[in-house]
């Protein structure tokens, strides 16, 4: 897709060599509860459920605990009241960064990803002054195995805007209400789908070279993961394929 970011397609590939499945559960289970929290219960009319309902179950969190989550966010259960509050904040090299969090506390969080950015060669910045670089969209991952064709005749039949060739995976882009559908229209084409998530990409890139700086990059990145609050990080970084299986085999 031109003059998107692979940022999803990275975050992925970091993703997969995580063991850090609790954090990632509890994680997914906050982003349900809000989800329904803020437009209702049902998936058929909620997309953002329903995407994050299958992002969870994709990522073999138990359907009893998803549906726990659910009804804390309709009130059917007492649940803690989270708020959704996007921070932007610059990476070494001029990376720009927007990184969304679910909190109850706003101090707290803020000052974590403050601290955390400064202290690993970032900074915070004001709002709007990185936000502007971004746009939302669904993105789904198709193994590159699946034959192009196959994935371009059910993806763009049902709504997609766009597929990208990015090595290992096809990159599908949809408008956000569109994801759950298209990701409907390949399962029954049964094409595996590697993952479907909303995420904001970049409409233009910082292209970088240099394996330290992906190191570096990556070692943020993780650091943020870490942060209880953070939910996803999105940013303009784009690498090769190459470098990033060097600096994963490093």
């Amino acid at each position: 897709m031109s003059g998107h970011s692979k940022w999803a397609t990275i975050k992925h590939k970091k993703g997969a060599a995580d063991a850090k499945r609790g954090k990632l559960f509890a994680k997914l289970i906050k982003q349900v509860e809000v989800a329904a929290r803020t437009g209702g219960g049902d998936p058929e009319s909620n997309p953002t459920l329903r995407t994050m309902f299958q992002k969870a179950r994709d990522n073999s969190v138990p359907l009893d605990t998803i549906e726990r989550a659910v009804k804390r966010g309709t009130g059917e259960l007492e649940g803690v009241n989270y708020e959704s509050v996007t921070y932007e904040g610059y990476a070494p090299g001029g990376i720009a960064l927007l990184i969304e969090c679910l909190t109850d506390n706003r101090n707290r969080t803020s000052g974590d990803v403050r601290s955390t950015l400064s202290k690993n060669g970032g900074s915070l910045a004001e709002p709007g002054a990185v936000s502007w670089q971004f746009e939302r969209k669904g993105v789904i991952l198709v193994p590159a195995s699946v034959a192009e064709d196959d994935v371009m005749l059910s993806a763009l039949d049902a709504g997609a805007e766009d597929i990208t060739d990015d090595g290992d995976f096809w990159r599908v882009t949809t408008p956000p209400s569109d994801l759950p559908t298209v990701r409907d229209a390949l399962d029954q084409a049964g094409i595996a789908v590697e993952s479907a998530d909303l995420a904001m990409l970049a409409t233009s890139t910082v292209e970088v070279t240099e394996a330290g700086q992906v190191k570096q990059l990556m070692k943020l990145l993780d650091l943020l993961d870490d942060l209880d609050d953070v939910q996803d990080v999105h940013g303009n970084m784009d690498v090769s394929d190459e470098l990033m299986d060097e600096v994963g085999n490093a």
